[in-house]
């Protein structure tokens, strides 16, 4: 592109990571560095490097989609015909050339807001939940409903949806893309490898608090856009309301009948072949798409228990919201490594 890309990046108490990410972007364009309250030295470090720093203040409270707008905004004020912005979570490291690759693609097509490419898990080995990581931001090429949070986007875009929902904990990226497209614009992931992350996931419980947070934006978007199919976010909280709560319930309730009735026992059988039967379904289905079988299985698995999680998280949202009181982050990670 003609004009200059400028490059945000968010982060929070990301010590490592963030030196790594801050070292794949100086170079490539006005970098800005929006900091949530870190402990660790990060903005001294960003400023070591002549980084643009924006310390957001509380309240109201740190949110990455707060972060964001505070990065553009900064951007624009800075640079006020930049031409797009490459948004990076500071746990990322942006890949060589990709910003190239991204710029062809907006340059090549008009009606394109934004595009992302492969996100890559940086160490997959070590844990399961991280090789579920990297599966998980593998999207196929092309056309798409919605982006994470690692894009490049044209500045007239970003204006035009009026950037993120700043008071969102999680889910902000899909709100925007939603609103990008009832605008008329296209999002893509295209080929090319754009950021290597690290989810840094070790322990079944910050798995289970970054599920609890999807299930939070599940309820928060399906109650922002109630009319959409495209993604189908009713039907998402549906089934968790159904795997996480309904049968759960039924389970339970016929294990304790069965100590007055045992006929009743036949109740929580049920439900753990239905459970079964779903995660043999699901492991199959990651298989074709050329998951070891190990990882196939530990996948579905995961997925199932996580519906109990997703509904925590989406009672989390609408007992909130009926409170009056905002949501707070849901964080998972232990900080700087």
């Amino acid at each position: 592109m003609a004009r200059a890309i400028g490059i945000v990046v968010i982060g929070r108490n990301e010590g490592d990571r963030l030196k790594a990410c801050l070292g794949s972007v100086i170079g490539s364009g006005p970098v800005v560095y929006v900091d949530s309250g870190s402990s660790d030295g990060s903005r001294d470090y960003a400023r070591s490097l002549g980084v643009d720093v924006v310390e957001l203040a509380v309240p109201p409270n740190f949110t990455a989609a707060r972060a964001r707008n505070a990065g553009a905004e900064a951007l624009f004020a800075s640079v006020p015909d930049i031409a797009a912005i490459q948004f990076v979570d500071g746990d990322c490291e942006v890949q060589p050339g990709w910003m190239a690759t991204g710029a062809a693609a907006l340059e090549a097509d008009p009606g394109l807001a934004l595009v992302f490419g492969r996100r890559r898990e940086r160490h997959p080995e070590a844990s399961i939940y991280n090789a579920l990581c990297d599966d998980e931001w593998n999207v196929p090429v092309g056309e798409v409903g919605a982006c994470g949070g690692d894009i490049l986007i044209r500045a007239a875009a970003y204006r035009a949806a009026g950037g993120y929902p700043d008071e969102m904990i999680a889910g902000e990226e899909p709100d925007m893309s939603m609103r990008l497209r009832g605008l008329g614009w296209r999002l893509a992931r295209i080929e090319g490898e754009m950021t290597l992350h690290d989810a840094a996931i070790t322990r079944f419980g910050q798995w289970w608090r970054r599920t609890q947070r999807a299930g939070h934006a599940f309820a928060e978007l399906a109650w922002r856009h109630p009319d959409s199919h495209d993604p189908d976010w009713q039907a998402s909280v549906r089934r968790d309301l159904f795997w996480g709560l309904a049968m759960p319930a039924w389970a339970l309730l016929g294990l304790i009948g069965a100590l007055f009735k045992p006929v009743l026992i036949v109740i929580p059988i049920a439900y753990i072949a239905l459970f079964e039967l779903n995660i043999m379904r699901i492991a199959r289905l990651r298989a074709r798409r050329g998951l070891p079988p190990r990882l196939a299985r530990a996948g579905a698995v995961l997925l199932m228990v996580g519906k109990i999680a997703e509904f925590t998280g989406i009672f989390s949202f609408h007992r909130q919201r009926l409170a009056g009181r905002k949501a707070t982050l849901i964080e998972y990670k232990g900080g700087a490594r």
